[in-house]
């Protein structure tokens, strides 16, 4: 009864500080993280307060649900649920990524080639609306249109509050398979065969992503869940970098808790662009410090003090167009932009995620979504790359990420939002559900008080 009262009590604190913000100012969530990488313009209001939001109300066990406030952190839901040997059905790379902005901004995960995204396992979800309502929108009913439309809105159209979500069993260990290949066409054969059979040698598989260092070496990492360890868990919270293992180990067995963690120590491969991957620097680097969120508040400190790109300037050195991006795309066309992808960026490695809408009731079950249109029963695989490349003479800053856009439209793929985008007004809302955004937006939003959807991934409002 406590958690109940505590949840509207801050459910009341959000609508009043929502009430408070003046007509024609923008409205942003007061958040201490953040997991974008676009610059925003700056507020002139003070932030929604989400302060009392950030917990787990309660876990279901028998019913494999969970009822989680909107800004739950996925760290603090993954510590309520694996008590009971149950975890979300995806479970976002990064620890501060919260529920509600996997579900309002997409997320993905090595489960995610059997239970889709985030937003396929909610049930149903509590969102403040523009208009300033509370509504409970669910799958069928009423509120269904705002159901199907919420997700990747980015919060144009609401703020979700409270969402109850399906759970799964996940077992003490996961034992992986570390499979190198040397062409690209093998890896996505491979793909498509666990996809079919849902094992590989025989061994029933519950996770899949993998990692391309280059067209020639590339790895599928096959996790199945058990209780055997089989042997000492790995550790890569400590001196050794889990990437690089795919290299050296063709098995490995990682705790659950470590393996649902396992890229948020070295934010994938990313903490080395601050040097924390050299064995001098890594011991003297604090362990509390060698997560996610911390490399981003460095990486957010350098956006606005410009330390980097000053002393590359003082160097001679040319400036640099920040390229991080994940992009979905279609299962046959993966390895063709791979190799396009390697020539024309050449940023290395880059992660590999297969994806599918989620068939809860078995084939031809899945439940499209109209801001973010996957096919049913198309395989895709999310390619993710993060970091930077030199502006060439006669470019200019943001060409590579055009050039990107347009082979992934080329591809049939789709691209997240949570970056830099580049499309213009007719392309973006043919990409991602313009019509539809519109009339919920134009239903729940009537005065069009939170920013839209374009002015927020395009026009960086």
């Amino acid at each position: 009864m406590h958690a109940v009262r505590d949840h509207e009590r801050a459910v009341d604190t959000l609508r009043r500080s929502y009430a408070a913000v003046p007509a024609g100012e923008p409205v942003r969530l007061a958040k201490q993280t953040s997991n974008l990488f676009r610059p925003r313009s700056a507020p002139r209001t003070p932030g929604l307060d989400v302060s009392g939001l950030t917990g787990v109300l309660a876990v279901d066990a028998d019913a494999r649900t969970a009822d989680v406030q909107g800004m739950c952190t996925y760290e603090d839901l993954v510590d309520a649920t694996l008590p009971h040997g149950l975890m979300p059905l995806v479970v976002p790379q990064l620890r501060t990524i919260t529920l509600g902005g996997a579900v309002t901004g997409l997320g993905i995960e090595s489960t995610s080639f059997r239970n889709g995204l985030p937003h396929e396992s909610v049930l149903e979800m509590d969102l403040l609306t523009g208009a300033g309502d509370l509504i409970t929108a669910r799958p069928e009913g009423e509120h269904a249109e705002l159901f199907r439309a919420f997700p990747n809105s980015l919060g144009s159209l609401g703020y979700a509050t409270r969402l109850r979500i399906e759970l799964q069993p996940i077992r003490r260990y996961v034992a992986l398979r570390n499979i190198r290949f040397t062409r690209l066409e093998e890896l996505t054969d491979a793909i498509g065969e666990v996809i079919t059979k849902g094992s590989w040698e025989g061994d029933p598989v519950d996770a899949m992503d993998g990692v391309m260092f280059s067209p020639g070496e590339a790895y599928l990492v096959l996790g199945t869940f058990t209780d055997d360890a089989a042997g000492h868990p790995s550790d890569y919270t400590g001196q050794d970098i889990y990437y690089r293992s795919l290299r050296r180990r063709t098995r490995d067995v990682l705790t659950g808790y470590d393996y649902l963690w396992r890229w948020d120590t070295d934010w994938f491969w990313c903490s080395a662009a601050f040097g924390v991957q050299h064995p001098v620097v890594r011991r003297l680097w604090p362990q509390r410090y060698r997560r996610s969120d911390f490399y981003h508040r460095l990486v957010r400190l350098e956006h606005r003090h410009q330390v980097a790109a000053r002393i590359d300037r003082w160097r001679g050195r040319p400036a640099r167009e920040r390229v991080v991006q994940d992009v979905e795309i279609p299962l046959d066309g993966t390895a063709d932009f791979l190799r396009w992808f390697a020539k024309n960026v050449g940023m290395t490695p880059v992660w590999l995620c297969p994806l599918r809408l989620r068939e809860p009731a078995g084939p031809g079950s899945a439940r499209t979504w109209p801001l973010y249109p996957l096919q049913p029963g198309e395989t895709y695989v999310n390619i993710g790359f993060w970091g930077s490349v030199p502006i060439a003479e006669g470019a200019a800053d943001g060409d590579v990420n055009r050039e990107i856009e347009r082979a992934v439209s080329e591809a049939g793929g789709h691209k997240s939002l949570y970056s830099d985008a580049y499309y213009d007004r007719a392309s973006f809302d043919r990409l991602y559900g313009g019509p539809a955004w519109q009339a919920v937006k134009d239903r729940y939003d009537p005065d069009h008080r939170l920013t839209g959807l374009y002015e927020k991934a395009v026009a960086r409002q």
